[in-house]
């Protein structure tokens, strides 16, 4: 495990000894080679792997892990045409902080203690907040900034209150001693307990209605903040649910019946505010939200399938997401609007990007039999076996995940073309690479998804 975390802490180096002349190149070229690296995790899928006792790789942590490592690089690449003309000192920071967020984000995945857990988990946010309000291109930054701090230390100060609680009663924090005692030790927590958890991690998610700091930052951010904030940072809420369920025993499931109708509810009327967007930032972090309802709603149920469909749909949306927010940077960049009706009918200047847009847009909706689909379907029939009433919200939610899909294609790429974009700059080679290593693991996992399973 050293073997593989310690190139990446080394990385916080290079933005500093590396010249100006090579500073881009150096650090992509790095953060590829530790990807490459991280990919021997997939041989602890299947183990409890306790190095220590302070850090643990199992079959929760491992996928995630990779997904964090994999996504370094194509982050670096794609901040590179707009950064690379400010002064060099904020190049260097700017590449500083971003590795900072990463390496912070898999200790939150990888500590043993939950107390070291939280530390990280509020960590992460430091450089986030850092990347928004100081790279943000929009007025409202500072705002979004305090929008993201305000609900995620509301969310997280219940979550530290029933840690020390339970430190008090149990004598123990870890993850490894916890899964055997929790329940047997002080069951007269175990309703504090699992309020607190997901209070902090519906908000991180988001849980539709906890989900408004969500919109606003990814709108303001830069798409560094964008591609981490949707790739990796909604998942650290995901990893919480998945890590904290496997502690409950099952006579605390009538207590997430309410909780799993209201997420649904919420993929469903997040799918239909998507296809009211007029903003392509907007539309992609709200679709974001869709995704993560029915994340939360399988972590609830508890089974097998539904576990392992949080999951799979969590890495597949990770890559999709990054994806659609790397596409909608392309735009940005070339015609300093994300309003789709001055987008429209891209595909006649950029053919290449446009057929990026159409795989994106087609994962993203589940077309079978991408990674997104095996991810729902195996979430879809653990709700049905959960209860048939579910079939109906579920039903409308595909319906509408659809259309909106296909309108944020048609109405990005199709139509006709505006007169102001006749003169646009083509596309770049570094443009289709960041593509390609997105769109490529999730080609690779859909025809081996023993992977993920």
């Amino acid at each position: 495990m050293l073997t593989i975390l310690t190139p990446l802490m080394l990385m916080l180096f290079i933005p500093w000894i590396t010249p100006a002349k090579r500073l881009w190149e150096t650090s992509s070229a790095t953060a590829l080679i530790v990807a490459a690296l991280s990919t021997s995790w997939f041989l602890f899928h299947k183990i409890f792997f306790l190095t220590n006792l302070y850090f643990l790789v199992d079959e929760i942590s491992s996928p995630l892990l990779i997904l964090t490592y994999w996504l370094t690089a194509p982050t670096l690449l794609a901040s590179q045409s707009k950064l690379s003309n400010e002064p060099i000192v904020r190049q260097r920071l700017y590449i500083f902080t971003i590795i900072v967020l990463q390496v912070t984000t898999l200790l939150a995945f990888m500590v043993n203690s939950l107390i070291l857990f939280f530390i990280m988990f509020e960590t992460t946010m430091i450089p986030t907040l850092i990347i928004i309000t100081r790279w943000g291109a929009q007025k409202e930054r500072m705002l979004a900034g305090t929008y993201l701090l305000f609900y995620t230390l509301f969310g997280s100060m219940a979550l530290l209150t029933v840690l020390l609680l339970f430190y008090e009663n149990i004598g123990t924090l870890s993850i490894f001693l916890l899964k055997n005692t929790m329940m047997s030790s002080a069951p007269h927590l175990a309703p504090l307990w699992w309020s607190a958890c997901f209070l902090a991690f519906l908000v991180k998610m988001p849980l539709y209605g906890l989900h408004l700091w969500l919109p606003k930052a990814h709108v303001e951010a830069p798409i560094a903040g964008s591609m981490i904030l949707a790739g990796t940072l909604l998942k650290l809420g995901g990893y919480g649910i998945l890590r904290m369920t496997t502690m409950m025993d099952n006579s605390l499931l009538p207590l997430a019946a309410p909780l799993i109708i209201f997420s649904l509810f919420g993929v469903l009327l997040s799918a239909i505010l998507c296809s009211r967007q007029t903003d392509l930032k907007s539309l992609i972090a709200f679709s974001s939200v869709s995704h993560m309802g029915l994340v939360i709603a399988a972590s609830m149920i508890k089974t097998n399938w539904s576990i392992t469909g949080a999951m799979v749909l969590m890495i597949s949306h990770g890559l999709v997401s990054s994806a659609l927010f790397c596409l909608a940077n392309t735009s940005y960049e070339r015609t300093n609007s994300r309003t789709l009706v001055l987008l429209q009918g891209s595909q006649i200047i950029f053919p290449l990007t446009a057929a990026w847009w159409l795989t994106a847009a087609l994962l993203n909706m589940a077309l079978p039999p991408s990674l997104n689909f095996i991810g729902e379907l195996s979430i879809l029939s653990s709700l049905f076996q959960w209860s048939s009433m579910t079939l109906i919200i579920a039903g409308l939610s595909i319906i509408f995940t659809t259309s909106y899909s296909l309108y944020l294609f048609w109405a990005s790429q199709r139509e006709h073309l505006p007169p102001h974009t006749k003169l646009l700059t083509p596309s770049q080679t570094r443009e289709h690479i960041i593509l390609l290593l997105h769109i490529m693991p999730v080609l690779f996992v859909t025809l081996k998804p023993n992977l993920m399973f």
